[in-house]
């Protein structure tokens, strides 16, 4: 039995046993390690700290009984038999050094460099050139094409193509397997055993024998502690998904008897045929909404929740009884369809709370009659609640009964509705603020018109990609607020003050104020076009009149707050809708009334 302190434990071993062991297949390497990136630098960089004696970093090892999908082969060294073994060993962390010295020693096929020779020589002439010396390690490790000279076309490699043919040049396998052919080689013409050349050539052969790779071990250890570990300790900082380790765990070969499975290529395929931007959200979205359905149609699966611990469970026959019934009757296509075209979202960045997918995933399971109007209710009034009532797995679940509930009786009840004006009034840009996000919805949901040509829609133009600096308009710009001291009290940044515009009717209007940059759209049906932004009319009447209040940034942002909060009472129709304001001045805002 492994104890607490046996569960991970370092170890060492040197080289030559390390590589013999992958040879012999003791070693798996799962397939969520994908990113082989083979350098030459970085590979003589990795001899220099071997010769050097310097720490290379730790191989991270985890023995268990799990079956995973492998590699089967490494830069054309196969690595993987057919066997089943009561235990298996992946290297979870240290691929990329696995490669290089694999490689190194016993050459092998590099991707995107055919014909390539990725052993490496090592020149016994060059010595160190200082004690903190960083650069001789360049000339030091070779490789073949930096020492044949093509019969003298390539003028360059001469001389080392000379200390080559002269056995100064000689491949580190070869120092590994046939050290003594080559010290007799060397005697010939150095006679003397402290010649720096057989000085130099013992000392490589002392590094090979006796430099040792450290490992991690992890036994005994389930699958999402093992994901922990490997992000707090690789060395690129590179985190191990969940759904890596069940993309490899449930695999499934096929044959002439069974069908193959790839949760991958299952995922990746149906991206490929579904249009518009929500299928392109993150992987482990993907395999959340499937543990949420299996636990719907199979609730004895053992699959309680969209937590790792859970999420590691899922069985290939699982997944695969969902989908059928997710393909057939269009669940996501459903899902995705309600975000795109009722409420007018152009992609996975504008939905504030992820467990959306989730919820709205079990409501189009299994119901062929989706109620819409009910559906547009629930998203408003979770989006825009004060409170955060969706940003655990605890609300998750609540979620889920509440909309089982309403799908199989049809009765719908949503408890009072509460708002608060001045959290709308602070509101900032945020890429995963769930109140920015829901008010970045709000405005795509009116399908905003463009400005210069009102019967264009903006939409089709916006990227909705949002980012740090999102395509999006500020009606006051933020320069004119600086550059003209007013009576304002309330930040230009607020959303409150952002519109969805054309990336052209942003450059041009730059940084230029309201009431000139409005002139250039007034036309007689630009009213309707404030009114598809929830813009208001004031605006356009301060334009006319060429003037505005000195605290007009103020006035523009309440008006529009009221704005926002009267298209919510129209969606929430029915609702108990509550309004509060927690204005810091005793409820009074300055410059605006009570």
């Amino acid at each position: 039995m492994t104890t607490h302190a046996d569960r991970i434990k370092p170890d060492d071993g040197s080289i030559s046993f390390y590589l013999e062991s992958l040879r012999k297949k003791n070693y798996q390497i799962p397939t969520f390690q994908r990113n082989i990136v083979w350098g030459e630098e970085n590979v003589k960089k990795l001899w220099d700290s071997i010769y050097k004696f310097y720490p290379i970093g730790s191989i991270l090892i985890w023995e268990t009984k799990v079956k995973l999908q492998n590699h089967r082969a490494i830069s054309g060294h196969v690595i993987t038999d057919d066997l089943v073994r009561t235990e298996y060993k992946y290297i979870l962390d240290g691929q990329q050094r696995t490669n290089s010295l694999l490689t190194s020693i016993y050459g092998g096929e590099i991707k995107d460099k055919e014909g390539f020779n990725p052993m490496v020589y090592i020149d016994i002439t060059i010595g160190s050139e200082e004690e903190t010396d960083d650069e001789s390690y360049k000339k030091r490790f070779l490789f073949w094409d930096e020492i044949d000279n093509r019969n003298g076309e390539i003028k360059r490699n001469t001389g080392r193509k000379k200390r080559y043919d002269e056995g100064l040049i000689m491949k580190i396998r070869d120092v590994k397997e046939n050290f003594s052919a080559l010290e007799k080689r060397l005697q010939q013409d150095y006679a003397d055993y402290d010649h720096c050349y057989r000085v130099q050539l013992r000392k490589i052969k002392e590094v090979l024998d006796n430099y040792k790779i450290a490992f991690i071990v992890l036994r005994g250890i389930q699958l999402p502690e093992v994901c922990q570990i490997f992000e707090r300790v690789n060395v690129e900082g590179k985190r191990l998904d969940i759904f890596d380790i069940v993309v490899a765990k449930t695999f499934r070969p096929g044959d002439e008897k069974v069908e193959g499975f790839y949760l991958r290529d299952l995922i990746d395929n149906f991206r490929d045929k579904t249009q518009g931007n929500f299928s392109d959200i993150p992987d482990r979205t993907y395999l959340e909404i499937l543990s949420v359905l299996i636990n719907q149609k199979m609730p004895n699966s053992g699959i309680h929740n969209i937590t790792p611990p859970y999420l590691s469970k899922i069985k290939t026959e699982d997944i695969e009884e969902v989908w059928t019934e997710v393909e057939e009757k269009k669940v996501l296509l459903k899902l995705f369809d309600f975000f795109e075209n009722h409420l007018h979202l152009k992609g996975p960045e504008l939905i504030p709370f992820r467990y959306f997918y989730m919820t709205l995933a079990s409501y189009f399971f299994d119901n062929s009659n989706p109620d819409y109007d009910f559906l547009k209710k629930y998203f408003w009034f979770y989006s825009f609640h004060n409170e955060e009532l969706l940003r655990n797995t605890t609300h998750l679940w609540s979620h889920i009964e509440f909309l089982n509930k309403t799908k199989n009786d049809g009765i719908t009840q949503f408890d009072r509705f509460l708002i608060d004006k001045n959290r709308l009034r602070t509101s900032s840009y945020s890429s995963k603020g769930r109140l920015s996000r829901a008010i970045l919805s709000l405005y795509s949901n009116q399908e905003p018109k463009d400005w210069k040509y009102p019967d264009r829609s903006v939409i089709t133009d916006v990227y909705y990609l949002l980012t740090d600096k999102p395509n999006l308009h500020h009606i006051f710009p933020t320069h004119y607020i600086a550059t003209n001291p007013c009576k304002n009290e309330l930040d230009s940044n607020s959303l409150m003050n952002i519109a969805y515009l054309t990336q052209i009717a942003n450059l041009e209007i730059s940084d230029e104020p309201p009431l000139k940059y409005l002139k250039n759209y007034d036309n007689s049906s630009f009213v309707n076009v404030m009114k598809s932004h929830l813009l208001p009319e004031e605006l356009i009447e301060w334009s006319i009149m060429d003037s505005m209040p000195e605290n007009g940034l103020d006035l523009f942002i309440e008006k529009r707050i009221d704005l926002i909060i009267q298209k919510l009472k129209e969606k929430l129709m029915g609702i108990n809708f509550d309004i509060m304001d927690t204005t810091t001045v005793s409820g009074f805002f300055p410059g605006i009334g009570v």
